[in-house]
């Protein structure tokens, strides 16, 4: 065999062990990196499996710690106390109003001030980049926002949750960002010369291009305004306009509660109070969890594809 042959097989025979190593040094990175994912996943899935679980469990066993993989003596006493409750059930309906209305309300003025402050010919641009930046590092406090709450007479009234809740500075900006990244001028630019003035320009052309920013903001604001119980409870009095996110809160301190009791009456309130802790993160965020999927397919969309051509 010729030197030649002998280095032409030599390069393969080493190219060969490269593509072994380098086959090799993949399969350990991607061993690796499953290890670390499914502890990470672990971490974060085993204390929602296990708030699923101890809540149709004896609250016994689980104060005993039995309950580790798997319901222990399944029983579903604690929903049964809270679906009989009907201030739980005011508090479900007083939640969805004030949620609906916030995302409502939000997209509103979210969406078309994003727009706007996408907009390089927007007057005083950097006045009201400045205006929105403020907020987000200094605030007046509960008592100056109690005060003028209470100056406009929103206090014990559902306004009194919608209204602080209805623009989200942050989203505001995740707004803006899009519409800078996404919207090219170009298109902006073939609407006008078809006639179109700027309020068709955004609600026909924009609007249509920006269902996943819509979407996600929707599920954005929905989702604080569903878990949201601080505004409640400082502004409201009348407890059948309570959230449900406070009445629940109420039910847990009441059970909570052990003044003037035997140790027997103790007891069991601590058991019912562990058991109702489960069941009222289900009961709260299973609503939430039914909408999600509806909205997830948004996320990773693309949005601008077909939507000019060169």
């Amino acid at each position: 065999m010729s030197m030649t042959a002998k280095a032409l097989e030599n390069k393969k025979i080493n190219k060969r062990r490269t593509i072994h190593r380098r086959k090799t040094g993949d399969k350990i990175f991607h061993a690796i990196n499953a290890i670390l994912l499914g502890a990470v996943a672990l971490i974060v899935l085993y204390p929602l499996y296990f708030i699923i679980i101890a809540s149709f469990s004896n609250p016994d066993a689980v104060l005993a710690g039995k309950v580790v993989l798997y319901p222990v003596e399944i029983t579903l006493s604690g929903y049964q106390k809270i679906i009989e409750r009907a201030d739980v059930w005011r508090g479900y309906l007083n939640t969805i109003i004030y949620t609906v209305i916030t995302v409502v309300l939000a997209l509103a003025v979210t969406i078309p001030a994003g727009w706007a402050l996408s907009r390089k010919t927007l007057p005083a641009k950097k006045l009201f980049m400045i205006y929105f930046i403020i907020p987000m590092f200094f605030g007046g406090g509960l008592i100056p926002f109690y005060n003028v709450m209470s100056g406009l007479h929103l206090v014990n009234s559902m306004w009194a949750i919608i209204l602080p809740s209805i623009l989200s500075v942050w989203n505001l900006f995740m707004t803006k960002t899009f519409f800078e990244a996404n919207i090219p001028n170009g298109l902006i630019e073939a609407a006008t010369i078809d006639g179109a003035g700027h309020f068709k320009t955004f609600f026909v052309v924009v609007v249509p291009l920006a269902k996943a920013t819509v979407a996600v903001m929707a599920l954005y604001y929905a989702v604080s305004q569903w878990n949201s119980y601080f505004n409640a409870m400082i502004f409201l009095q009348d407890e059948t306009l309570y959230p449900l996110q406070l009445v629940l809160k109420e039910i847990l301190i009441a059970s909570e509660s052990t003044v003037g009791g035997s140790g027997e009456t103790i007891l069991e309130q601590y058991r019912l109070a562990n058991q109702l802790k489960y069941v009222s993160v289900i009961v709260s965020s299973l609503p939430v969890i039914m909408l999600y999927p509806f909205v997830q397919k948004y996320f990773a969309q693309g949005v601008m594809i077909g939507s000019l051509k060169e």
